[in-house]
């Protein structure tokens, strides 16, 4: 049978399950990523399945989120994972080395294998012909354990790039017209594979920039051929080596379709609060801005860097703006050194920051109240900047350079006339300067070496397993489309808190509720626990865990919503919480916030069906409202356990 790339990467790994569109799958994993805000969470749960060494072929902790000293909490999380890392044989990134998405890539990404990440961006692995995926930390902790990692069998899209992107028009355009086309529950369920004579003019680092926001189209991954442009980026990291040819069948199928002129795209910008709210720049050209970001794990290449130097260079950037570069790495600054970008960005008025995530997860870099930012970056979901009512807007390094510029929102193509400006021609080095000073490797032997913990570090508590009768009030109720970000909020006055679990649930939902903790609280002592309501694509964003955890160590017994995002769907099953469906979407109006919820005979109801009946208290009376699941066999095992650090302990002990 003829198979498309997606097809043959998932029957090279198939341990369980077959190649059907809804059934639950079991894949081997060769490659785990972590990263700092959620591989501290991974690393203790590590240390709760009592794991002695990464069974996978290359794991790798990356330190690139909570880049900012403070206070203590950070760097003592600094030392707790470069232990960890050395206790359980993983590769260690130390701070300042490099966002981690790009770094791997450029280290060990590797045509033909597997990874999960504690990220939900690490579906960008998928530009190498890869199949990356981001999931929540216990299913990362559980493939460095050696066991498979499930997931549904999603349909595969392909889309055909037929063209060649025009002059100032880029990789970031390509997916945010994805993104035009199907907003962010576009690609729930799906794999976006892209095939195509396009791909010939798309390096392996463009193709990164479209697989990374792949997340944002709410994908389970992204994947591209390797190709030649795949061995011409492998030969610049100095790893020609590791290149192999994998490419679709002629006579391939995909289940779905979609087809991109690239020839046909203009320039196109995200404005606020979603990914998916996408407009020509030209529609809101004129604005007034304040701030342009570039860099992240979104536009990470050294083009994209050269780029906005050259349209820079000579001039200064508009008084009224802040132009900001977050550097993917110290290689690649080494080698914007090397290319002039780096001179020209500096002498343009750029102010030059750490080699991390940084503002793309409001690790710093907050805008102004009540102004406008450009970034390159993958989200600008409300308040993820750390500025309340912020308005992020998402586009590319042409657009943000331009716009830099200018001082107001500006069509690069605009360029030609106002300052007689050619599209500037980048041409990429054979071989890149390479630089792993700041990576490194496992021990040969970690017997001896402790976990280094400090005060702000706390073990996971034990959860206990799903009870068959609870009465609990419905704490809270939302809308389509809530983020992690909104359920617990990112930033650099949270995140430091991701290994202290008590002091991190506070922030639950502060961000639609500053109540929530209080309330989550008071309910726990009076009735156990909690449950929520929400609409569509429920938890949509992040891969970030402490987005199940936090509310569960609150007490949150099940989330009834419309539909979930992938990630979110399986970290509250791997948490012990109960992830309900309306069976009809209409009886969301029936349940209001603070109507008491019951569930009785339920241990019974999860174990033999898919059909949960919900008792709704209200003051008129009781009304039952029929709800689904689509948990496998192994989840409702899982979730009956409290978890799945649970049952892996279970079956340790067997």
């Amino acid at each position: 049978m003829a198979l498309n790339v997606t097809q043959k990467l998932i029957k090279e790994h198939l341990i369980k399950g077959e190649m059907s569109p809804g059934k639950e799958i079991g894949l081997k994993i060769d490659q785990a990523l972590l990263q700092d805000a959620t591989g501290t969470l991974v690393q203790l749960e590590l240390e709760a399945m009592g794991l002695t060494k990464a069974q996978t072929e290359v794991a790798v902790q990356y330190v690139d989120h909570n880049l900012l000293q403070t206070d203590y909490k950070n760097a003592d999380d600094h030392l707790f994972l470069h232990s960890a890392a050395q206790k359980f044989g993983l590769w260690f990134s130390r701070p300042g080395n490099g966002v981690s998405h790009p770094v791997h890539m450029e280290r060990f990404g590797k045509p033909g294998k597997t990874l999960v990440g504690s990220d939900s961006h690490s579906c960008a692995a998928g530009s190498l012909g890869m199949l990356a995926i981001g999931t929540g930390g216990l299913d990362v902790a559980a493939a460095i354990a050696g066991q498979p990692y499930f997931v549904k069998m999603p349909q595969v899209m392909g889309v055909k790039l037929t063209g060649k992107l025009p002059d100032w028009v880029s990789a970031k355009d390509v997916i945010l017209e994805m993104l035009r086309r199907h907003d962010v529950k576009g690609g729930v369920g799906k794999i976006i594979e892209y095939y195509g004579d396009g791909l010939q003019h798309l390096s392996a680092m463009d193709r990164h920039v479209i697989a990374n926001m792949g997340a944002e189209l709410g994908a389970t991954t992204t994947v591209f051929p390797s190709d030649e442009e795949t061995k011409r980026f492998l030969k610049s990291q100095d790893r020609e080596g590791d290149w192999t040819e994998i490419v679709a069948d002629s006579d391939c199928e995909y289940d779905l379709h979609e087809e991109i002129v690239l020839d046909e795209l203009v320039p196109l910008i995200a404005l606020p609060t979603s990914p998916g709210n996408v407009v020509l720049v030209s529609e809101v050209a004129g604005r007034k801005i304040s701030q342009v970001v570039i860099g992240s794990s979104a536009n990470p290449g050294l083009r994209d860097f050269w780029i906005a130097g050259a349209i820079v260079k000579g001039r200064s950037v508009h008084s009224d703006v802040s132009f900001d570069i977050n550097p993917t790495s110290r290689q690649i600054i080494q080698n914007m050194i090397d290319n002039k970008a780096f001179a020209n960005l500096i002498t343009a008025g750029a102010r030059f920051h750490q080699s991390g995530c940084m503002g793309c997860i409001g690790m710093g870099q907050a805008p102004a109240s009540g102004t406008i930012s450009l970034r390159t970056m993958p989200r600008n979901f409300p308040d993820r900047s750390g500025t309340k009512d912020d308005q992020v807007y998402l586009c590319s390094p042409e657009t943000a350079a331009a716009s830099a510029l200018t001082g107001t929102i500006t069509d690069p193509r605009d360029l030609e006339d106002r300052f007689d400006m050619k599209y500037p021609k980048y041409e990429a080095p054979e071989l890149q300067i390479i630089n792993t000073d700041l990576l490194d490797a496992p021990p040969s032997s970690s017997e001896e070496i402790e976990l280094i913990k400090g005060p702000n570090i706390t073990s996971i508590p034990h959860i206990n397993e799903l009870q068959n009768t609870y009465e609990v009030p419905v704490l809270l109720k939302m809308g389509d489309n809530i983020s992690t970000d909104e359920i617990l909020k990112a930033g650099a006055e949270v995140l430091p808190f991701r290994s202290n679990l008590p002091e991190i649930s506070k922030y639950s939902y502060i961000v639609i509720d500053p109540t929530f903790y209080d309330r989550a609280m008071k309910e726990k002592d009076a009735h156990g626990g909690h449950i929520v309501v929400a609409g569509e694509n429920y938890a949509q964003g992040s891969s970030r865990e402490h987005a199940a955890l936090a509310p569960k160590y609150l007490g949150q017994v099940a989330v009834i919503a419309k539909g979930y995002a992938r990630i979110a769907w399986q970290n509250l099953v791997n948490f012990g919480i109960l992830p309900l469906e309306f069976e009809d979407p209409a009886d969301y109006e029936k349940i209001e916030q603070g109507d008491m919820i019951g569930f009785k005979d339920l241990r019974k109801a999860v174990s033999e069906g898919d059909k949960i009946s919900v008792l709704v208290k209200k003051s008129s009376g009781v009304i039952e409202i029929p709800t689904t699941h689509s948990m496998s066999d192994r989840q409702i095992r899982i979730l009956l356990k409290g978890g799945i650090i649970n049952d892996f302990k279970e079956r340790l002990k067997m």
